[in-house]
């Protein structure tokens, strides 16, 4: 791998690093979302959720499109979701490490 590819990869890791982050991409695996919903599910306050999204976006993790006031969100790779998929299934199975 190049330094470039690598330093992409680095930037979807720090994008993902995040309680609240994961659990948004975790759930756009189950398809699209709007705002109030995500809130809804994952029981943080409006603000949280869309300042998470602007990260995820920013990233290019997550896509939007508007449908009348509202912006839903999708995955825009189903890659992205693959990993933390496997990532939550690899600590069902070996148990959560000790908190910090």
């Amino acid at each position: 791998m190049h330094h470039d590819e690598l330093a992409a990869v680095e930037a979807i890791f720090r994008a993902l690093a995040h309680s609240v982050r994961l659990a948004i991409v975790a759930r756009l695996r189950e398809g699209e979302q709007c705002v109030h919903q995500l809130v809804e599910h994952l029981g943080v306050p409006q603000p949280l959720v869309s300042q998470h999204l602007r990260t995820l976006r920013t990233a290019g993790i997550v896509r939007a499109r508007r449908h009348g006031t509202e912006m839903h969100y999708s995955l825009a790779d189903a890659h992205i979701g693959q990993i933390v998929g496997d990532a939550i299934d690899h600590v069902r199975e070996k148990g959560a490490p000790p908190a910090k």
